[in-house]
């Protein structure tokens, strides 16, 4: 009997160093895991995700494959994005260039097989919808590829000339966002849906510059031209507070006019007032890294608060 405790004894023993060892790992899994998601673009693949349900919400839409399709996109135009600056986010973004740099293979297929299959599923949209979701990736190579002369004739990207380089981004997210999901659902382009796509190039904008903040030096020792790079800093914030408050005037001027229920004007502007709170830390906040990461995730107050709203309505 006394054998069999002791042996019981060596068995608790053991269980209980597996679970230690088990969850002294488990910090380290988390940060794997946490790189994963950030590094790869995945995370703003989900927030695409939830924008396009927020434009169907509003646009009285129902879910289609456009809510894939358009993760898919963004995933692999962001990774392509990544691996193309690797060289160069390596000043900015040390982590990230790391990152991108030890799996550059596995992202480069990964991206491939995520456009495909969004081309394929876009397909069962129509036409209009293959087309816009080629749109992003057509935007990307004449963004990211060396093509436009310059006054000294030197061969630029789209990306490096100041204002083009925002506005392109914007154009091509907020053209997906608002129209691959009404091409899906056999919409048709209402005064609402072009509301919605002003609302998303404004937001776009604004969450294009602020992470432009952050890399301003790098930016500016390569020669991209930005806001932050052009402006300074403080006039930045001053900009981007102007946009916000642009677009909770677009919103206000969208109820109005009956163009969107007021009661989907709440979430709009409870992610614009977030977005004022994040704008106003530009520049007076260390962490610019998560301060970028922060404005990224505007679209996720906008679905939680929508997600109240359309439970209570």
């Amino acid at each position: 009997m006394a054998r069999k405790n002791h042996t019981l004894s060596d068995e608790s023993h053991t269980t209980v160093a597996r679970r230690s060892s088990l969850l002294a790992r488990l910090p380290s899994s988390i940060g794997r895991f946490w790189n994963a998601l950030v590094y790869s673009s995945t995370y703003l693949a989900l927030i695409a995700m939830a924008e396009v349900v927020i434009v169907s919400v509003l646009l009285s839409l129902s879910l289609t494959p456009a809510v894939i399709v358009v993760g898919l996109v963004v995933f692999a135009v962001y990774t392509n994005d990544r691996l193309a600056d690797v060289d160069t986010d390596a000043v900015s973004n040390p982590g990230q260039a790391g990152f991108v740099r030890r799996y550059r293979d596995a992202l480069y297929v990964l991206a491939s097989i995520a456009y495909g299959l969004a081309v394929a599923l876009s397909v069962l949209g129509g036409p209009v919808a293959l087309a816009i979701t080629l749109l992003p990736g057509v935007f990307w190579v004449c963004y990211a590829t060396d093509w436009i002369p310059d006054s000294g004739m030197r061969v630029r990207r789209l990306k490096d000339v100041f204002l083009v380089n925002t506005i392109v981004v914007a154009l091509a997210w907020a053209v997906t966002l608002t129209f691959l999901p009404l091409a899906f659902a056999d919409g048709a382009v209402t005064m609402s849906a072009l509301f919605v796509f002003a609302y998303f190039f404004l937001r776009v904008f604004t969450n294009t510059e602020i992470p432009n903040v952050r890399d301003v030096e790098g930016d500016r020792a390569i020669g991209v031209l930005t806001i932050p790079v052009v402006f300074g800093v403080d006039r930045t914030r001053r900009i981007l507070a102007g946009i916000d408050c642009c677009t909770a005037g677009l919103v206000a001027f969208a109820v109005y006019a009956g163009y969107i229920p007021s009661v989907l004007a709440v979430p709009l502007l409870a992610g614009i007032a977030y977005s004022l709170g994040i704008t106003s830390l530009v520049g007076r906040y260390e962490n610019e890294r998560l301060l970028a990461k922060a404005a990224e995730c505007e679209y996720l107050v906008v679905f939680v608060v929508l997600a109240f709203v359309v439970l209570l309505i």
